[in-house]
Parts: C-alpha cells; sequence; structure tokens
C-alpha cells in the first residue's frame, strides 16, 4: 500500500516549487523515502531526471567533479534526483558545484545513512539545504489516508507485533510479514553501517540489537552490554551511536534536577519501529501470550510521539524519570520551561503520579492507556 497523504509531502513539495535549496531526505532504508520523492516529481509537472548512488557509472561521474559530466547526466532536466546519495564520496562537493554553476536546477537527495550523507554535506551545502526525516508509517498518516480511528484501534494488535514499515504494512499474509522484517533486521536495515565504518565485529552488532531489543523500557547500561558481549564499552557505545545515526534505535536520557535522587547516567533505549524490535527477538506472538506487552506498549507510544512530534515541527526536550528508591515515570517533554509527564498502561488503568514527582515539580501528568492513546499521538495542540 502507497499512503497518498505522508506527513511530509506537502512541506517537501513546497519546498521543491518554491525554493532554491538542495532538498535532502534522511530515513531508515524502506521507509518509502524514494516512492515519496517519485510522487512528489510526478505531481510537480516539471521535467526531472533520477539516478542511483549505488550504481557504478553514476558514482564515477560525480566523484570526478566535473559541471560538464554532470550535466551529461542531468540533460535538459529541471529536477535531479539522487537516490541512495550516500554512497557518492565527493556528493557534497559534487552538488555544491552544481548548484553554484546552475542556481535553477532543482536538486533532491535522499540517503538511509545520516551519519554519512551529513558528514559529506555539511560543509559544502552549509546554507543551500533543508533536510527532512522520513519514518515508518505514523498512526496519524494511517487516519489522515485511509483509517478511522475505530478502524486503527482494530488493527493495534497487527501494529504491535509487526510494526508500521510500509512494505510490512500492505502485506495481510502474517508470514509474509514475518519474513519481510527478517530480512530487513538480520542485514539489510543496518548495511549501511557495516559498509560506511570500520566496524569489525559484524556478529555483535546483531546480538547487541537482541540485548537492546530485550531491555526496552529499562535502563541500559553500556559496562554490562560491554561484558556481555566481549567488548570494550567504547566499542559498544559506538556501536549504539552508529545505529541511533542509521534510524535503528533511539534513546531517551534520564530527567534530573535532584542528581542525589535521579538516575540520570543511563539511557533507555527504544527502536523506531516496533516490529524490528520483534524481528530482533523473532518474537511474532500475539500480546495476549507475551510477557514483554507493557515494554511494547512503551515502545510504540514513544517512537509514535517521536514522528508526530517531528512532522509537526514541535521539538521539545525528551526524556524518562526514575529514582534509586524506584519511583518512575515513562516518559517527559520538557519546552519552554513547562513540563508534561506520562505513564503508560496498556490496560484502561489510569494511575496517579509518584508522590517524589509532584513535590519535586509542577508539571501536567497523564496516564496513556488503550483507551485514549489517540490523543497522546496527535495531541490536539499540533496542527
Amino acid at each position: 500500500m502507497t499512503l497518498t497523504n505522508r506527513k511530509l509531502k506537502s512541506k517537501i513539495k513546497d519546498e521543491l516549487l518554491h525554493s532554491n535549496k538542495v532538498i535532502i531526505i534522511f530515513g531508515a532504508r524502506q521507509v518509502g523515502k524514494t516512492t515519496l520523492i517519485k510522487q512528489i516529481i510526478s505531481e510537480s509537472n516539471l521535467s526531472h531526471i533520477s539516478v542511483n548512488g549505488e550504481e557504478a557509472e553514476v558514482n564515477a561521474v560525480f566523484n570526478q567533479l566535473s559541471y560538464d559530466r554532470m550535466m551529461e547526466v542531468v540533460g535538459n532536466s529541471s529536477i535531479l534526483f539522487v537516490d541512495e546519495a550516500q554512497n557518492i564520496e565527493h556528493i557534497g562537493k559534487a552538488i555544491k558545484i552544481l548548484y553554484d554553476k546552475n542556481p535553477d536546477l532543482k536538486i533532491v537527495l535522499s540517503g538511509s545513512s545520516s551519519f554519512e550523507l551529513a558528514n559529506k554535506l555539511q560543509e559544502p551545502l552549509t546554507g543551500r539545504k533543508k533536510v527532512f526525516t522520513l519514518y515508518p508509517f505514523s498512526c496519524e498518516e494511517l487516519m489522515d489516508d485511509h483509517l478511522t480511528p475505530f478502524d486503527l484501534k482494530q488493527k493495534m494488535s497487527s501494529i504491535l507485533r509487526f510494526g508500521l514499515y510500509p512494505e510490512v504494512y500492505k502485506e495481510v499474509d502474517l508470514k509474509t510479514k514475518q519474513e519481510v522484517l527478517r530480512e530487513l533486521s538480520s542485514s539489510y536495515l543496518y548495511r549501511d553501517i557495516l559498509m560506511l565504518t570500520d566496524i569489525r565485529h559484524h556478529n555483535k552488532l546483531h546480538d547487541l540489537l537482541k540485548l537492546l531489543a530485550l531491555q526496552i523500557g529499562s535502563t541500559v547500561s553500556i559496562n554490562k552490554l560491554a561484558n556481555a558481549l566481549n567488548l570494550n564499552a567504547k566499542t559498544v557505545e559506538d556501536y549504539i551511536l552508529k545505529l541511533e545515526q542509521s534510524f535503528v534505535i533511539f534513546r531517551l536520557r534520564g530527567f534530573s534536577k535532584n542528581l542525589a535522587k535521579e538516575i540520570s547516567k543511563q539511557d533507555k533505549i527504544y527502536f523506531y519501529d516496533i516490529g524490528i524490535r520483534n524481528a530482533v527477538l523473532n518474537n511474532f506472538l500475539d500480546l495476549s501470550s507475551r510477557n514483554d506487552t507493557g515494554s511494547i506498549w512503551e515502545n510504540f507510544l514513544i517512537s509514535e510521539r517521536i514522528k508526530t512530534n517531528a512532522y509537526h515541527q514541535y521539538y521539545p526536550n525528551t526524556y524518562f524519570w526514575r529514582t534509586y528508591t524506584g519511583a518512575e515515570i515513562d516518559y517527559i517533554e520538557e519546552l519552554n520551561n513547562e513540563i508534561k509527564a506520562y505513564e503508560f498502561k496498556f490496560s484502561n488503568k489510569t494511575v496517579s503520579a509518584p508522590k517524589s514527582w509532584t513535590e519535586t515539580y509542577e508539571s501536567a501528568f497523564e496516564t496513556v492507556n488503550i483507551d485514549n492513546f489517540l490523543s497522546f499521538i496527535k495531541p490536539k495542540y499540533l496542527k
């Protein structure tokens, strides 16, 4: 299934038609970057040429840094789209040459590896680029496109098992969903990390993901991970950073204003897509047969909130909160000195904020459960 109402579509289209900046779309592999860009370009009714940075001939032309050679590729096209641009070593310099010598040419780049592409583009395209990040489908996008709130709630069991990668979501057959997720999680999703870095212990990367998948909702000790993997702590921290920069995982830091009581030096780590997390563990059981439903629910809600915030250009600081005595809150947002606190329950239960929190902080507090979660993943204050 191809969504016609992806949240970034109108923003990217407006930028393409009314700006002269280079458009860059980051995102993990298979989240729909190429499909979205081709939709936008097609609807622009402008002539265009699409090339792929993984192709040797394209790579060779752009790495020569010759304006004339690159224009042989562009021809009379109004738009140049370079897919998988992170594979072109000198892509930043090449695009700067095109941009400076042909300001009427509209340029769109996509990349599945933010750390590599950002490094190549940062200096050459300073002040010349507009960056967007595309995630797997969001529940907001599904409701904008074809689902009513009732329909979405009916699909939650499947979403919490298989996630929202486009190729997975469109499949009806459960075995096919699992096969696609296994392929993604086995190597394809983090292929860029293996290709574009000097990571030597390829098998350790997947072992690390398994350990992280088992610990969603819990604080993560880098030293304990390092001991379990027989690696040094610096190497593990570097692997986690690369997985973050490739849009596989993200972290929450501990919220703390009182360091004597609150845990702040350890992070929680979540997956951008809960289906990938379940695939890493090779566990697609229905939620009624699992003992990690609460952790899955927590991961799902936080990842959905991150998508929503990003697409609506709302950028709070995000945390969890926990004290050494065991009091905790799952998710905190802080913006302009305003604090919002959330506790997640998969049932329809509601809970009160811990006394140690209310005694220390002035904040809104809400329980997010299966009945009211739609107002959390798309709050009314985000237009």
